[in-house]
């Protein structure tokens, strides 16, 4: 296959190649019915099929219990931070938070527009260089729930396990790394992910719900932003994002393939593991910020001796064909993003290019 680059995208991220070429090869007529899927409605029953077909393949993979509704929904995770305490934060109660990075602040200050917000953790003092100790949670009796960001992808830091919320519902921003491992999805109320990180292409937000937290909703929510329109319409209230649910049909098969998450854990830990391994044995000359305890496996961020260095660094790569390791523009620095759909060999490749490039700049 031609000239794939060495995609190092943050989001959007790589997809895996068999699912592009599956999706070339269906994309100008579906299943022999004459037409695109983007061209058909969204209550036809080929349509419905992919729909229906999607989330049981989620549920399965996931192993998601009895109880939950999955949703697919517009507006990205940036929409789920206001949905959430619009739907959830009822008057009288507090929205806590663990403030872990750039994306859980994010999901703080949407809170702050609509309640009253209180932040159960921090490690903005460590520059959000390590997850807090899940024995530091504090979780005030009045929360109407707990929210927590499960992978900052600006700063590299990723929860390794989750806390035991009681009766306060957990709910879990996984956008940049649902499926990635296996989860006890039974311990959150809600996960939700922007597709366009381990999922599929941008536009359609996956949310897993447990049904018991629809019950008595404000009822001035705007028709849209209600779990509950999604949940009893099937998510069909208006035109869904059709094709990027397709292409998420198609990712879930190919993890499928793969052997399931058990096996992508495995991979994703490989892959990773070359990487860090060429941070830690570069006698300083990389430097991985993030705390030992909290490192991502899909985000690994790094720096060089100084930004000079990192310029060079970054150039020589895209002479190379690797493609997105400029760190974020607010914390600056390098940045690998490793997510499922990444290939060994692209990690690898890396690995070799940076004891290469110590070699000649050490």
């Amino acid at each position: 296959m031609g000239n794939r680059a060495y995609n190092f995208n943050a989001g959007p991220a790589a997809l895996p190649l068999e699912v592009l070429q599956k999706a070339q090869e269906e994309l100008v007529e579906f299943k022999g019915i004459g037409m695109s899927i983007m061209e058909i409605s969204h209550r036809s029953a080929e349509y419905e099929q992919v729909h229906n077909e999607t989330q049981q393949l989620l549920k399965q993979i996931f192993s998601i219990p009895d109880g939950y509704q999955i949703q697919f929904i517009q507006g990205g995770a940036s929409t789920q931070f206001a949905m959430i305490p619009l739907n959830f934060l009822k008057p009288g109660k507090v929205g806590s938070y663990v403030l872990t990075g750039a994306w859980a602040e994010k999901a703080v200050q949407e809170a702050k527009l609509f309640g009253e917000v209180a932040i159960a953790a921090s490690s903005q003092e460590q520059k959000f260089m390590k997850i807090p100790d899940l024995s530091e949670i504090k979780i005030q009796p009045d929360s109407a729930y707990l929210h927590l960001t499960s992978n900052e992808t600006i700063e590299g830091a990723q929860f390794q396990s989750y806390p035991d919320t009681g009766n306060v519902p957990l709910i879990g921003d996984m956008s940049s790394d649902i499926l990635s491992r296996p989860v006890d999805v039974s311990k959150f109320g809600m996960i939700y992910a922007g597709a366009q990180k381990n999922l599929g292409p941008s536009g359609v937000t996956v949310v897993i719900v447990k049904e018991d937290l629809l019950q008595d909703l404000p009822k001035t929510i705007p028709t849209m932003l209600r779990y509950e329109t999604h949940g009893k319409n099937n998510s069909l209230y208006n035109t869904p994002p059709v094709y990027s649910i397709y292409m998420v049909n198609l990712v879930l098969k190919w993890i499928q393939e793969q052997g399931g998450l058990a096996v992508i854990e495995k991979n994703n830990l490989e892959k990773s593991g070359l990487i860090y391994s060429a941070i830690d044995q570069s006698g300083g000359f990389y430097r991985g910020p993030v705390d030992q305890g909290s490192r991502s496996a899909m985000n690994i961020t790094f720096r060089l001796q100084d930004e000079e260095l990192e310029k060079k660094f970054i150039k020589e790569t895209e002479q190379h064909g690797f493609v997105g390791l400029k760190g974020h523009r607010s914390v600056g620095g390098l940045r690998a993003s490793t997510y499922n759909a990444v290939p060994y060999a692209s990690c690898k490749a890396l690995a070799d290019f940076m004891s290469d490039f110590q070699k000649r700049n050490g």
